[in-house]
């Protein structure tokens, strides 16, 4: 297995038209490094998603890949996103759906399915799978490929609480067998404190908090510190979703 890749993001800047929505963004992600964007709707959380996804081309600035040491490399980064959306298709099975644009890796795709619990619903459709079932299809999809960078955007939101909780569990478990660096947009700050190692605020004036977990996970939701963590994040998310909505 290859060593987790980094990023580098440089005054990376970003408009629609004669809207901003990233402005100088200037941020180091370590190799490995679980990092998670909290901020109202508008700021240009997703939108920093599809561009280290190659989706989108920033207007301004640049983004670099970093080695084990932190270092600038010409590695080749493979980067993969998960949405909202399992974003399966109906008319195949959900082993189709997990080689989808794949050659001879069937077998990765069964032992992935199976990491995620469902190694006996290959040949069933998505019609008959669980909203859970379905983003778990989903996310062994996205790791068939084995991106150096796992992007996550809002993943879990359309899921019921127990089974988003799963999934998370589900997340952590897979990730602790093969490190990777993973950006995961959500506005979920429990789900965010629980997964990450970095919790970045970004806000209309850039990242305005940038809070560092050193806890151990699996961490225990009713901890003390994460509790503080989480009035001080929501009152940071409470105070930028004001100023955006102040004229």
């Amino acid at each position: 297995m290859t060593a987790p890749v980094g990023l580098e993001l440089l005054d990376l800047g970003h408009r629609y038209r004669d809207k901003v929505v990233l402005r100088d963004l200037a941020l180091r992600i370590a190799p490995g490094e679980f990092v998670t964007f909290l901020g109202p709707s508008g700021v240009g959380k997703s939108t920093l998603l599809r561009i280290l996804a190659g989706l989108e081309t920033p207007s301004t600035g640049s983004v670099r890949p970093l080695d084990a040491a932190e270092h600038a490399t010409s590695q080749n980064v493979v980067s993969r996103m998960m949405f909202q959306e399992d974003r399966l298709l109906p008319w195949r099975s959900v082993l189709d759906n997990v080689t989808l644009g794949t050659r001879g890796r069937g077998q990765r795709a069964r032992e992935l399915l199976h990491a995620v619990g469902l190694s006996e619903r290959e040949r069933d459709w998505p019609a008959e799978l669980s909203g859970g079932q379905r983003q778990r299809v989903a996310l062994a999809r996205a790791l068939l490929h084995q991106p150096d960078i796992l992007l996550l955007d809002e993943p879990f939101g359309a899921l019921d609480a127990i089974t988003r909780v799963t999934m998370q569990q589900l997340l952590e478990r897979v990730l602790a067998e093969r490190p990777r660096t993973v950006l995961l947009v959500t506005h979920d700050i429990e789900e965010a404190l629980v997964l990450s190692d970095r919790v970045l605020l970004l806000t209309q004036a850039g990242i305005t908090r940038d809070l560092r977990i050193p806890q151990t996970r699996p961490r225990h939701r009713g901890d003390a510190q994460l509790a503080a963590w989480k009035e001080e994040l929501l009152d940071g998310l409470l105070d930028a979703d004001s100023a955006l909505t102040t004229p």
